[in-house]
């Protein structure tokens, strides 16, 4: 009996990835991630799934709706896993993970047992643990799904302070950009460096980032499980260019200024103000360390009145103006590379 193309190409890839999305997963992170397999492929951009192969698994070979609406066709049923290098999981929408059915996780159970190493992407990792198979794993969720992990499982801390983590046949990562980091990874072990590379500079991403790049979200010591709280600190971190009041603060979530005040009194030590000026300060971090943006135009971003009031506030907290901390922070990463 022939083999099709496609099992004819997956037989001499160098790199093989099974899919499983979950209902309202996230096509961002999803996107990203087939891209970098796409780009890295073939020669060009001419998308031949040479060098690398993917395919989107299923149970019923039903397309799978994402959190956009967007819906993506099934390519194959489940199958036997060792046919791939990989078992990959999109997450999405949390409110949608328990609607996986058995077989999915009989699925993954499957190849867990024949050494296939599995992905969590997004919530992804939910879905991995609820089946067992995090257990004595370090596993990566992001900074915005952190405590509803701790809400869900206990024994196993989440690591929310990088992109990705790898722990042997476990890789878990926070989803969205970090998802074609976390390929790119992957090319760069089964294909070359060079193709991850070339991956994510037609991509426009400047550079591949290493497992422990911070995530580009809170302050870990602002996590807190209050909910007024933890509405609040979204709301400020989505508002870094004008940073709400302690009164507009309030009026959103329909309390009053003092309940808001005692509330983040209660869950974190500190006032809404400093809780924001925490938040601007370490987009300001990552801004000065990543993107060769002024220190004016960094300020604006952030919501400082001006440049001067910026530097203040600043020099305030790292005894240093935010032109030196970059220049020393550069210095040392050269220093380590060579």
């Amino acid at each position: 009996m022939m083999q099709s193309e496609s099992e004819t190409n997956l037989g001499r890839a160098r790199l093989r990835i099974g899919f499983i999305l979950t209902r309202r997963f996230t096509i961002c992170a999803f996107a990203n991630f087939v891209d970098v397999l796409r780009l890295a492929s073939d020669e060009g951009d001419r998308s031949r799934p040479i060098l690398c192969n993917w395919r989107v698994l299923s149970s019923d070979m039903n397309p799978v709706t994402s959190s956009s609406g967007i819906s993506v066709q099934s390519e194959e049923r489940l199958g036997d896993p060792k046919r791939f290098d990989y078992i990959v999981v999109i997450g999405g929408l949390m409110s949608e993970l328990e609607q996986l059915e058995p077989a999915y996780t009989t699925f993954l159970q499957q190849a867990a047992k024949a050494r296939v190493p599995l992905v969590g992407v997004c919530t992804g990792s939910f879905v991995l643990h609820r089946a067992g198979l995090l257990n004595g794993y370090r596993c990566c969720v992001s900074w915005f799904h952190h405590n509803d992990f701790l809400e869900q499982f206990d024994g196993l801390e989440p690591v929310s302070d990088q992109i990705f983590v790898v722990d042997r046949d476990r890789l878990t990562c926070s989803g969205g950009t970090s998802s074609a980091h976390l390929a790119a990874f992957l090319v760069d072990r089964h294909v070359s460096k060079a193709a991850a590379r070339k991956s994510l500079s037609i991509m426009m991403i400047d550079e591949a980032m290493e497992a422990d790049r911070p995530q580009p979200g809170l302050p870990l010591d602002l996590t807190t499980n209050d909910p007024i709280v933890r509405r609040a600190l979204l709301l400020i971190q989505q508002n870094l260019d004008a940073p709400p009041t302690v009164s507009t603060l309030a009026a959103r979530l329909k309390v009053s200024p003092r309940t808001l005040e005692r509330r983040f009194d209660g869950a974190l030590k500190v006032t809404p103000f400093e809780a924001g000026k925490r938040i601007r300060l370490a987009h300001a971090e990552r801004l000065l360390l990543r993107t060769r943006q002024s220190v004016t135009q960094i300020a604006q971003e952030t919501g400082f009145s001006d440049v001067s009031h910026f530097i203040h506030v600043f020099k305030a907290v790292y005894n240093t103006t935010p032109e030196v901390w970059r220049a020393s922070r550069k210095l040392d990463v050269v220093a380590v590379q060579t």
